[in-house]
């Protein structure tokens, strides 16, 4: 089984991975069948973090109910998450203390002492890195330096296998992602025989994104956090880039967006919570891409566009190739979730629900409450993308209507497609037709989802 290994560094990596959890939720295609989340933020509570991992645990438990082979027409949930370390993060010790303690400041000489006030000013040395780095690169490559030693890393290590990748999610304009993802990738590259595998990590098929400004922050003069400083330090982390990464990684992706809002300037910890955005989605549709291009012998470089430059990106929008890769799975995922949270529990007298064994007590269940539980951070994510700057709006939103089949904003419904019963209706008659297919041998959960998404692919294709 290939595996794909995903480091997500700080905040924006975190994000990234949360949108890439409703993609694979939704049945984007993606090549390999395992995926490896790995967290790095020495800011153990930071909200984005916290959030991500509620979601992929929700993930992994209704992943772990489902079954697949060769007849099972599912795609819904089809990639394996596995967990290779708590809360799928590497742990960064003694990240809870002042910069200067860290570094051991006041045991140093006159001249060291010299030294580090050139390279740190006296807000970085008594900067408090509980919550991070704040924006400071320099100071997160020295903090940072020591993850590849710690039990975390070595289990990566000691689990990869030969045919397995690895790809890195950082942003360039911060302090955690920007010093974050030279030092991981150096210590991948030039792994030695302290580490299990380091042959194989040295030779592994790497890919990278960068993601460049895409937000802003709002003036606070008690943050160390400014936003006038972004390009400055983008600037300065792309020329280390050009000579120091990007000949390092098979595929090296980057986006960024001059349309951006300004969020509240929280440092980190649990206020951090940044609204879902498009780039965050378009930044996990690079992994997608990476785990579903065939091998280079050369390094290459992308970068992302759409068709369109709208303030409020709709699929249309999108160019062909993303357009196929989300239209299709985000509809059908938008359609389960409108029937399960609108219709289901009022509909157990249909066809489909004795045929599936569906009842009150399954809908009761703990399955079905994660899935609910996870369909609303799905939906929350929609709300977010549409909300913010630039938008992402492909859905019209409306959980109460009943022209579910006009829910795809900008895309005209084929003329003749739904002669006979409308809407809900239809649906329901689809889901009592694709009953009679499935395997009665199959656990509930399976037929619940086979079920679901064999009718909603069939309502998508005649749409």
């Amino acid at each position: 089984m290939s595996k794909l290994y995903i480091f997500g560094i700080g905040g924006t990596g975190a994000r990234v991975l949360k949108s890439l959890t409703f993609l694979l939720a939704s049945g984007v295609k993606c090549n390999v069948d395992t995926i490896v989340p790995i967290i790095i933020d020495p800011d153990a509570a930071n909200g984005d973090v916290s959030k991500t991992t509620d979601i992929l645990r929700l993930y992994q438990n209704i992943r772990s109910k489902l079954t697949f082979d060769n007849e099972t027409k599912n795609e819904f949930f089809k990639t394996q998450v596995e967990s290779l370390t708590d809360n799928f993060r590497i742990k960064i010790q003694n990240s809870n203390k002042k910069f200067k303690d860290f570094i051991d400041y006041s045991s140093l000489d006159k001249n060291n002492k010299a030294l580090t006030s050139l390279l740190f000013s006296e807000r970085n040395l008594n900067s408090d890195m509980e919550v991070g780095f704040k924006g400071n690169p320099n100071m997160g490559s020295v903090v940072l330096n020591q993850f590849n030693q710690s039990e975390d890393f070595e289990k990566f290590a000691s689990s990869f296998s030969q045919g397995d990748k690895i790809f890195i999610i950082s942003s360039i304009f911060g302090g955690t992602g920007a010093s974050g993802f030279p030092l991981l990738l150096k210590t991948i590259r030039s792994a030695g025989p302290q580490l299990n595998n380091f042959a194989l990590l040295q030779q592994a098929q790497i890919g990278a994104i960068s993601v460049l400004p895409y937000f802003g922050v709002k003036k606070d003069e008690d943050s160390d956090i400014e936003k006038s400083t972004f390009i400055s330090k983008t600037k300065a982390a792309l020329k280390y880039y050009q000579h120091g990464v990007n000949e390092s990684v098979d595929a090296m992706y980057y986006i960024g967006d001059h349309h951006n809002k300004d969020y509240d300037n929280n440092e980190g910890s649990v206020a951090q919570k940044n609204d879902a955005h498009f780039i965050e989605l378009a930044s996990a549709l690079a992994i997608l891409n990476f785990t579903n291009s065939p091998l280079r012998s050369e390094p290459v470089v992308k970068e992302f566009g759409i068709e369109k430059d709208s303030a409020s990106i709709l699929f249309t929008d999108l160019n062909d190739i993303t357009k196929d890769n989300l239209l299709k799975p985000l509809t059908q995922y938008y359609l389960f979730h409108l029937y399960t949270k609108k219709k289901l529990r009022n509909n157990l007298d249909m066809k489909f629900a004795a045929m599936l064994e569906l009842s009150s007590a399954f809908l009761s269940s703990d399955f079905y409450g994660k899935f609910r539980l996870f369909n609303d951070q799905y939906w929350e994510w929609l709300e977010q993308m549409k909300l913010n700057e630039r938008g992402f709006d492909p859905f019209t939103m409306e959980e109460n209507t009943e022209d579910i089949f006009d829910s795809v904003k900008g895309i005209k419904l084929k003329n003749g497609s739904f002669l006979g019963p409308k809407n809900y209706e239809r649906y329901t008659e689809y889901l009592s037709k694709s009953s009679k297919s499935i395997k009665k041998a199959s656990n509930i959960e399976n037929k619940f989802f086979e079920n679901f998404y064999i009718t909603t692919n069939k309502l998508v294709q005649e749409k």
